[in-house]
């Protein structure tokens, strides 16, 4: 079925990757030549007036506008196709305040966001959502849309989840918001578990991903929160990953954590889109520490 899904998945003559929330930045390092990046700065000084001019040299004051890291992901996918284009948020990250300022200073379009996906149920990825769904809920009104924001979910949501430490005490996230809080913020809340195609197919999200190699058995240590009933959860099977396929180049995955794995990802990436390349995989793959570092060779 996923398969089938997959063969109406568009063509996209590009896609734009705007990483909103990430836990690192970087804004000194050089980009490999041929790289289609163009630095925040570079981004920055376009659409900044200047401050003051010298001797006909423009003066810019950027860099008291540069994004914020913190644990956690957001990316915004935009496809293009001929002169139509979808976005789709992958994920919020975990503090509303701080994908809010991110997007300020990315100058983010509000009201083009159609799609939020959510990878997985972890409050990195998902705790700032009333807030960021009411922002751009209120943006797309102002523009005059008048379809609704989509939230894109896995329908087995926790309540909360955390690690269990060796000696003992677990380590809570805190807890994952509800259903309704999503729609009173102004979404509309889309339960999938099967793969399905979102923004008029512009994306593809999975369904569950098939763990096939042995060395990637999930999260150790991972428990959740179902009521007042907690249960050890180390594969983490709402986990879900998003596709976009871009003409010339092949399948791009986008992944968020890989608890699944990101060879098991990818594995089942290919599996529904047997005929084209992987492309770009964008993501965390959960390797750090000990005892994950293990699976890297």
């Amino acid at each position: 079925m996923s398969r089938e899904i997959g063969q109406q998945l568009k063509m996209l003559d590009a896609l734009d990757v705007l990483v909103v929330v990430d836990n690192e930045t970087d804004t000194l390092s050089s980009i490999a030549e041929g790289s289609p990046q163009v630095p925040e700065v570079v981004h920055l000084a376009a659409r900044t007036p200047p401050a003051r001019v010298y001797e006909g040299h423009a003066c810019k004051v950027v860099m008291d506008q540069l994004c914020c890291a913190c644990h956690g992901l957001s990316v915004l996918l935009t496809g293009h196709v001929g002169n139509e284009k979808h976005s789709v948020l992958f994920d919020v990250g975990p503090y509303p305040e701080l994908w809010l300022d991110n997007a300020r200073r990315l100058d983010v379009d509000l009201a083009s966001i159609e799609a939020l996906f959510l990878s997985h149920w972890h409050f990195d990825h998902s705790g700032g959502f009333p807030e960021v769904i009411a922002a751009i809920t209120e943006a797309r009104a102002k523009r005059g849309h008048t379809a609704p924001l989509v939230v894109d979910v896995h329908p087995d949501r926790p309540d909360q989840r955390g690690l269990m430490a060796p000696d003992g005490t677990l380590l809570l996230l805190p807890e994952e918001p509800s259903f309704a809080a999503m729609e009173t913020a102004g979404g509309r809340v889309l339960r999938a578990s099967e793969a399905h195609l979102l923004s008029d197919g512009f994306f593809f999200g999975s369904g569950a991903i098939a763990r096939v190699t042995s060395y990637e058995t999930g999260l150790a240590g991972h428990h959740t929160f179902r009521g007042d009933v907690l249960e050890a959860d180390p594969l983490i099977m709402d986990e879900r990953y998003l596709v976009a396929k871009v003409r010339g180049r092949g399948v791009s995955v986008f992944s968020a954590c890989s608890h699944a794995g990101i060879v098991n990802a990818c594995l089942d990436a290919k599996a529904c889109f047997p005929a084209e390349a992987v492309d770009l995989v964008l993501g965390g793959y959960h390797l750090a520490s000990r005892m994950m570092e293990e699976r890297i060779p």
